[in-house]
């Protein structure tokens, strides 16, 4: 059973960086689909960012070119780098893992996930 663990939220101003971190455990396929969703009060789940088991990353374009997905230890730890922060990143930000399928942004977003961690962005 996968389980996530999100930390390194917090609040910022614009411009700012925030890294989260995730711990991943129990998981153990090759093929499989990890990385972050977010959502903000009263929008839909989006999808910020994945990697899949071959290390293909892939990045929602609001946040391409500002944010950085690192992975120091294969399927265990998951970094993401948050920089030039805007408010309308303010949003609660998870860590997400499904195994055995088609990594896409739109899979993390029901995907099973941690608790969550709140990023938010002041102007």
């Amino acid at each position: 059973q996968v389980q996530l663990e999100e930390s390194g939220g917090g609040s910022v101003q614009s411009g700012g960086s925030v890294r989260l971190s995730c711990s991943v455990s129990g998981l153990t396929e090759s093929r499989f689909c990890l990385g972050w969703f977010r959502q903000a009060p009263g929008k839909e789940r989006e999808g910020v960012v994945s990697i899949d088991g071959e290390g293909r990353v892939s990045y929602a374009y609001s946040v391409k070119g500002r944010f950085t997905l690192s992975q120091p230890d294969a399927k265990r730890t998951l970094y993401l780098q948050m920089d030039n922060l805007k408010p309308e990143d303010t949003a609660m930000y998870y860590c997400a893992a499904r195994a055995l399928t088609k990594c896409t942004l739109d899979s993390l977003t029901t995907a099973t996930s941690g608790q969550g961690t709140q990023v938010t962005v002041s102007s």
